[in-house]
């Protein structure tokens, strides 16, 4: 299949877009937290997962989508969210606690909920596939052409929710695709040491799905596949089980210390950035000139930084409102 040249351009954009909001995040994170980390300190508290190096996973299946199908996520989110739509500024406004973020502050960046283009993620593993399935059972039963897709992690096919979620999408036949981030650890544990089979696309073998395994981090290869998925669910012909093999450019979350890597990894890892490697294919094939990539670059930055500015003069959420848009039982005396 041939990747059209507005696609290429739209899955560069959001991934240098994706890119540079984890780059400034990464450096606030760490304001207040040298030299001894801590963990509350600082401008953005509490734990931070970076989606370095795994934008392809959400270019590539978010360019087939509107702001009407339905994207769960993981607790690394920020790339899915990026690609989905989600408004930049009130996402950074979210990670910082700020009363102007999607939930007001309340959810951070492991809780991101956005209405608007149907984008919602969690901490929790695999919790994104019943909410993903249902919401493709919802769009069969009000016979809308829509599709729902559940991004997981590679260790999160072992959860007993994931294949309950599986089996009704098959045996219903619903418009759902399970995208799979095979970033080869599960925190510190190795692919290896969690899972039983190499290659999680076999799985879908038994629910009577397609299985797709798309190599080498390649966003080119994962429009291709999702483009086929997609296809298939607005067509009436149910879920599609899609693996990418990725990575992470940094640890699992900031302040890890990535002592289980194996020697050089990371480097090998840094040497196939899916990043420059686009930027190399699109001047390759004369699709957009360096000028041009140049002021996407430009645009990707400047997006960011007014996106990190509005967060950092939002103001805080009041006190008093801590106990608003929370269910609050109360036992009579």
């Amino acid at each position: 299949m041939t990747t059209p040249n507005d696609a290429l351009a739209w899955m560069y954009r959001t991934m240098a877009t994706s890119r540079r909001f984890e780059e400034r995040i990464r450096d606030i994170y760490l304001e207040g937290k040298t030299p001894r980390f801590n963990m509350a300190d600082g401008p953005i508290p509490g734990e931070m997962h970076l989606s370095n190096g795994q934008e392809p996973c959400a270019v590539g299946v978010c360019a087939h989508l509107g702001p009407e199908d339905f994207v769960t996520a993981t607790h690394r989110p920020h790339h899915v969210a990026i690609a989905k739509g989600v408004d930049l500024n009130s996402m950074a406004a979210e990670i910082f606690g700020k009363a102007t973020g999607l939930s007001g502050g309340r959810g951070g960046h492991m809780h991101l909920f956005d209405p608007a283009v149907n984008f919602c993620c969690s901490g929790i593993i695999a919790q994104g596939m019943g909410p993903a399935v249902g919401a493709a059972l919802a769009f069969r039963m009000r016979r809308e052409p829509h599709v729902a897709v559940a991004y997981v992690g590679e260790a999160a096919v072992n959860q007993g929710a994931w294949h309950e979620a599986m089996n009704l999408a098959a045996v219903w036949k619903l418009p759902f695709i399970c995208i799979v981030e095979d970033n080869g650890w599960g925190i510190s544990v190795p692919k290896s040491g969690s899972t039983a089979v190499p290659d999680n696309a076999v799985r879908a073998a038994a629910y009577g799905m397609p299985g797709v395994r798309v190599a080498d981090n390649d966003p080119i290869t994962v429009f291709d596949a999702a483009g086929d998925a997609v296809r298939r669910a607005r067509s009436g012909q149910g879920p599609t089980l899609i693996e990418v093999e990725t990575f992470r450019l940094e640890g699992h979350f900031m302040g890890d210390a990535e002592a289980y890597r194996p020697s050089g990894e990371k480097e090998a890892q840094a040497s196939r950035d899916p990043l420059p490697r686009l930027k190399e294919h699109i001047l390759r094939e004369q699709i957009l000139s360096a000028e041009e990539l140049a002021e996407i670059d430009e645009g990707a930055r400047s997006l960011v930084e007014d996106a990190i500015g509005f967060a950092r003069a939002s103001e805080l959420p009041a006190p008093e409102s801590a106990l608003t848009s929370v269910y609050v039982e109360r036992v009579a005396a």
